[in-house]
């Protein structure tokens, strides 16, 4: 029966899998929640079908389906170009001396060795109040990418979490308030952050220089922003370079949680 050859496992072909399981893993976290999800699947679905035919020595598909697989591989690459990056960046920003974000990048192993403790309440309460005095505001929530990167731009703080905190950081007379705030689990990590500006045109006119930075971040990494719009006092949520609508703020603390945890 040497057509069951395939079933003789080596430790090799377990090490494999599970590369490939872990693999497969973040590119869906990083699509998850966007349009490329659906890419994403259909092409999981192709290469299994390509896989498929091939063990089962049905030549003229399998060399179709293979020739489209490999032809459209640039393709993908344009595709997933947004994605590529922030997998890419996430694997050059991991900070491997900290044992906490180490194992922060494989809490999937495990979901309750890091437990989120960020106090969302405080955060939307903020920015509430900063809405109703029409105070600017742009607050980045790190997530699993270091953002390392755009700290090193402003004022390195360590200072934790509550209300009134962080609307003196935005208040239009503090030195502090010009710039992003970077939130890491409960603390304020850096304030007069510089973030980068999204180019995308297919952001509406009515949206300033804040969210196009907030998405701006949120493409190229994990994290997610809060935006208080100075004009109009209202909030925004963005994550993955897309604005996520929310109707209460009851509502808007579940999906940050959802999203942090």
């Amino acid at each position: 029966m040497e057509f069951l050859n395939f079933l003789e496992f080596k430790i090799t072909d377990i090490i494999d899998i599970v590369l490939v399981a872990a693999l497969l893993y973040y590119i869906y976290k990083l699509v998850k929640g966007t349009v490329a999800i659906n890419i994403f699947i259909g092409i999981v679905i192709v290469w299994a079908l390509w896989k498929l035919t091939e063990l089962l020595q049905m030549k003229m598909i399998s060399s179709m389906v293979g020739g489209f697989m490999n032809i459209g591989l640039i393709a993908l690459i344009i595709v997933f170009q947004q994605e590529i990056r922030k997998f890419l960046l996430m694997i050059g920003s991991t900070n491997f001396a900290s044992k906490r974000n180490f194992i922060r990048h494989f809490k999937f192993l495990k979901q309750e060795a890091v437990p989120t403790v960020t106090d969302v309440e405080s955060i939307v309460a903020a920015c509430e109040r900063m809405g109703s005095t029409k105070t600017g505001a742009i607050i980045v929530i790190e997530r699993n990418n270091s953002l390392d990167f755009i700290k090193s731009t402003g004022d390195a703080m360590n200072i934790e979490i509550t209300q009134p905190i962080l609307e003196s950081i935005f208040f239009k007379n503090s030195p502090l308030h010009d710039g992003a705030a970077v939130v890491q689990d409960n603390f304020i990590t850096a304030t007069r952050v510089i973030l980068p500006v999204s180019n995308d045109r297919n952001i509406p006119l009515r949206f300033g220089l804040r969210h196009r930075a907030a998405v701006g971040i949120t493409e190229k990494t994990d994290a997610i922003c809060l935006v208080v719009s100075e004009e109009t006092g209202s909030i925004s949520y963005i994550k993955n370079g897309e604005f996520v609508p929310f109707k209460t703020s009851e509502e808007l603390v579940q999906f940050i949680k959802k999203d942090l945890g």
